[in-house]
């Protein structure tokens, strides 16, 4: 690791980043450029000491976690990310798992659609990013845990997952998530948190585990859901899958037709936002 390269490397990037790109509010008495070195701590879910210590050049070497983290949180372009990696003795390869660094053009994308609930899975159904609709529709990621980030998991470890019938539309999900989940434990056979992910639905979920036996295979792509919000209602979407190829990455994008009763309580949803307007 050439740590006084990636000191000064992560110094300009952090100096690149102004707090607005970040969905921070700037402040009126900000005298650093760019983010503060607390903010990308944050952003990263580090200690502001770890990474203090990582822009003075000392302190052990990055995991590669580390590394993914701090690539997303200065929203590092593909071949900045490569250069930090090289700089920090963790060059770049065939990922040994599903990949977790979101394309910052992905990211942008996210944050133009202020009116699209839409975020990203990986090869697994974790929550690798998200924009403030989907916050808004489904839930603020950024105060739940990363471990409880995962869709597949929060799915069938519900209390209501052992009365879902197969012919309903949460049985269709339930059977393509369960497909699509063994087709990435192919293409990633020797990943600890694919392993560890099926082994614990098996031991929990009878749905799971009968779903898991049948053995089979399919990409899930898009279709129509239902839902229900406690602030505006009842909604009908068109759920959109987009996929990166390159990423082994989803995007998901919930849309509902003009005119509708869905897209008026979307177009409510984006006034309303993470706000709790329950009674006291």
């Amino acid at each position: 690791m050439d740590r006084q390269e990636t000191a000064a490397f992560l110094r300009a990037r952090r100096a690149r980043v102004q707090p607005a790109d970040v969905g921070l509010q700037p402040g009126t008495r900000r005298r650093t450029p760019g983010l503060r070195r607390e903010e990308v701590a944050r952003l990263a879910g580090m200690s502001v000491d770890y990474y203090i210590r990582l822009e003075q050049g000392r302190g052990p070497r990055p995991s590669r976690q580390i590394l993914a983290a701090l690539a997303r949180a200065l929203r590092l372009s593909d071949d900045e990310r490569s250069h930090l990696y090289n700089l920090a003795g963790e060059p770049m390869g065939p990922p040994p798992g599903p990949p977790q660094e979101v394309p910052a053009g992905i990211l942008h994308l996210l944050e133009r659609l202020d009116d699209t609930p839409a975020f990203v899975l990986d090869a697994k159904y974790d929550v690798l990013a998200w924009n403030d609709m989907a916050a808004a529709l489904i839930a603020d990621f950024s105060v739940v845990a990363p471990r409880e980030r995962n869709i597949v998991r929060a799915f069938f470890l519900h209390p209501d997952a052992c009365l879902i019938d197969d012919d309903d539309e949460y049985g269709r999900f339930a059977q393509q998530s369960v497909a699509d989940l063994r087709a990435a434990a192919g293409r990633y056979p020797h990943d600890p948190g694919i392993k560890a992910l099926v082994s614990e639905l098996n031991e929990s979920s009878d749905l799971f585990r009968r779903l898991w036996d049948r053995h089979q295979v399919e990409v899930r792509r898009g279709g129509t859901k239902r839902m229900k919000h406690p602030v505006v209602g009842d909604l009908e979407v068109f759920c959109d899958v987009l996929v990166v190829p390159d990423r082994d990455q989803k995007v998901v994008l919930y849309t509902a037709a003009p005119g509708t009763p869905s897209h008026e309580a979307l177009r409510l949803l984006r006034v309303v936002g993470t706000q709790d307007l329950s009674p006291r």
